[in-house]
């Protein structure tokens, strides 16, 4: 299994401002990650940040020069999840808006119980 690099750092940056305040900060992978009621809506990956989208806006986003759907190993894309365009990074409240998207689907979803952990 390929080992994943570290996210971009223009996205780490990127990401931790426009997240704050938003779901709960975790890490998923050793990546950033921000959930709501156990559900991930967004987060880093060493191709950028990806975000959970409802149909119709993952549509309007993937229209995005730049923005596709999000396959973390080859053949195996993630159907509700997109890759943000590099040249949104820069773009502090257009991320934010996209999170915030993001957010309310996620909190639209049934909550994932609780894991119980290993000891």
């Amino acid at each position: 299994m390929k080992k994943w690099g570290p996210a971009p750092e223009r996205w780490v940056s990127a990401f931790a401002a426009a997240s704050k305040g938003l779901g709960e900060p975790r890490k998923m992978f050793g990546y950033s990650a921000a959930f709501v009621n156990g559900n991930m809506f967004a987060g880093l990956h060493e191709v950028g940040m990806v975000m959970r989208l409802p149909e119709k806006e993952r549509g309007a986003f993937i229209a995005l020069k730049g923005a596709r759907p999000f396959e973390p190993l080859p053949g195996r894309v993630m159907r509700e999840y997109v890759v943000a365009p590099d040249a949104l990074a820069d773009e502090p409240r257009v991320v934010r808006s996209w999170l915030t998207k993001a957010f309310r689907y996620a909190s639209s979803l049934p909550p994932k119980p609780a894991r119980k952990k290993r000891a």
